[in-house]
């Protein structure tokens, strides 16, 4: 989820208000509620995708561990060479690295931290795909209501346009986006 959703500006106030009015005066009660069915179905498919994909990510984390501290048992365990001898008959002592490849603490919380993140990612934009499918089957069953809806939101475009380029006209060295 990108983080600009939560970035007001004047641009987005306008926006809204324009939207607003056109949903009340260019469609009917039904249209409306069309709407909020199907903006309702989108954020419930994608809450639900990002509690499952957390779900998953934190499963496959606890899985990860108990694999890393399977191993580190194992190469504990495991006959280690304690020194070198080279052809010159030299001995040359290796060191024991087995605390440098014991799981830590910060480890574990990066796997948890990032395997969970990812989920709630992979989880959240699934959940959206599959929400945004199934809302526009739901609006796309009634041809009238569609057209209608469509026909509104073009002219809001329409208006927004006009607002927008009345404002680039009237203010000739802004450069806002």
């Amino acid at each position: 989820m990108s983080l600009a959703i939560f970035r007001r500006s004047e641009q987005h106030d306008d926006l809204a208000k324009l939207a607003n009015k056109h949903l009340q005066t260019d469609l009917e009660p039904s249209d409306r509620e069309s709407l909020r069915k199907a903006v309702k179905r989108v954020a419930t498919a994608t809450t639900l995708g990002s509690l499952i994909g957390i779900g998953l990510g934190i499963y496959a984390s606890v899985r990860l561990r108990k694999v890393r501290t399977d191993v580190f048992a194992a190469f504990r365990a495991a006959e280690k060479p304690s020194f070198v001898v080279f052809s010159n008959g030299r001995q040359e002592a290796i060191p024991d690295i087995t605390p440098l490849l014991r799981p830590t603490k910060l480890g574990d919380f990066a796997t948890y931290f990032f395997f969970g993140l990812g989920g709630v990612m992979l989880g959240g934009e699934l959940g959206l795909l599959a929400g945004t499918w199934s809302a526009s089957r739901r609006l796309n069953k009634d041809p009238a209501s569609r057209e209608r809806i469509e026909k509104a939101y073009r002219a809001m475009r329409v208006d927004f346009l006009r607002k927008e380029a009345a404002r680039l006209e009237s203010d000739t060295n802004s450069l806002r986006i």
